[in-house]
């Protein structure tokens, strides 16, 4: 039985004869037909209807249990790689030598991230609540491997220090090196910036090159995937720059991503405390500059504190307030919007696990840190 080109057909499930026309099957063949010894032989393929798949990946469904256990599946960057991509220059591929702030910003970003994916929470102690909102327990809830590297090394070091618990501030500045303890040294992670950058090389979002500087030489990180970039951009502009309530779906990340709302809001706050948000209004107008940034400090007012949305008005950090001085003096008196500002907090509300959520407690309580990034550094 063999064709033309030299291929050979296997019949399943029933005696052949040489009489036979290769184009038709025998008559004892069925698909999923009775073989002589009385069991049922069925095709070692899905291509015919009945067939059944030959393996399958438990890994597979594990994600997809854990996807709908979160709430979505997780996206393709974290908030720290994005919000270090907003700091790239695409071209040259380094980060500004005077910015002070992202170093401490992404530190707080993976606490964000491992909030999110439900693996630390606050301690669920009812003495607790009297404490500010960054001086509150931090605990490991879920101490499963999230296939990120350096999410994984800093969820180890939290597991490890379960029977002496820290702070929020603690372990945002424990990330950061900002400590006195020298026996509490070794919790620094250390090149954050490089080895995110590394990743964003293996996630084709990167390319490494080296570049000659003066005295020395250095690897640098060009951007390879513009588009990538782009829709963070995209983002990060749409969400501040929104005239109404309602979140624009160009603001989000893509359609069943876990937590997308909460997400943007905290990219754009991570990026604004890391001061790297400027990057992406460069081809707005001076005005509609300004305005951003107003809107993003309301939105970092709005979301560092609990509940959400409960913060007095008229507050904010200490650049928003300049801010605002400067639109009065320029005889610009328009409300700062923050009816808008709370329509987003009614989204990120719809994503939480109650009103309780001890994990976006921790979340507020991060942003909270880094709206006083200014005064800490």
């Amino acid at each position: 039985m063999s064709s033309a080109g030299g291929l050979s057909r296997r019949r399943v499930g029933g005696p052949s004869s040489s009489s036979t026309s290769d184009d038709a099957p025998s008559p004892g063949w069925t698909p999923n037909g009775p073989s002589p010894n009385g069991t049922v032989a069925t095709h070692a393929g899905s291509a015919f209807e009945g067939g059944s798949k030959i393996a399958c990946d438990p890994r597979d469904l594990d994600q997809v249990e854990e996807d709908s256990r979160y709430g979505g599946r997780m996206p393709r960057l974290t908030i720290m790689e994005e919000v270090l991509l907003l700091g790239l220059k695409d071209k040259h591929g380094y980060l500004s030598f005077w910015n002070d702030s992202i170093s401490y910003a992404l530190r707080g970003c993976i606490l964000i991230e491992l909030a999110l994916r439900r693996r630390i929470a606050l301690v669920k102690d009812s003495g607790q609540r009297r404490s500010p909102l960054a001086d509150r327990l931090v605990e490991v809830i879920d101490d499963k491997q999230t296939g990120e590297t350096i999410l994984d090394e800093a969820l180890k070091m939290m597991k490890g220090q379960e029977s002496d618990r820290m702070s929020i501030n603690g372990w945002v500045d424990l990330l950061s090196g900002e400590t006195w303890n020298v026996m509490k040294i070794g919790y620094q992670l250390k090149q954050v910036r490089e080895r995110l950058a590394k990743g964003l090389v293996d996630k084709g979002v990167l390319r490494t090159e080296k570049r000659n500087f003066l005295l020395f030489d250095m690897a640098t990180h060009p951007v390879a995937d513009v588009r990538t970039k782009d829709s963070i951009v995209t983002r990060a502009v749409s969400l501040l720059t929104a005239t109404t309530s309602a979140v624009p779906p160009s603001a989000l990340d893509k359609e069943g991503t876990q937590c997308r709302v909460t997400r943007a809001v905290c990219l754009v706050c991570a990026a604004y405390a890391a001061s790297v948000l400027d990057n992406a209004f460069g081809r707005l107008t001076y005005e509609d500059r300004e305005a951003a940034f107003q809107r993003c400090d309301e939105v970092l007012a709005e979301f560092a504190c609990w509940p959400f949305g409960s913060t007095t008005a008229g507050s904010g950090s200490g650049g928003g307030r300049r801010r605002e001085a400067v639109k009065i003096g320029m005889g610009n008196t328009a409300p700062s919007g923050r009816e808008s500002v709370l329509g987003l907090v009614q989204e990120v509300k719809r994503e939480m696990n109650g009103e309780e959520d001890l994990g976006f407690q921790l979340i507020a309580g991060v942003l909270e840190v880094l709206s006083k990034l200014d005064s800490l550094l």
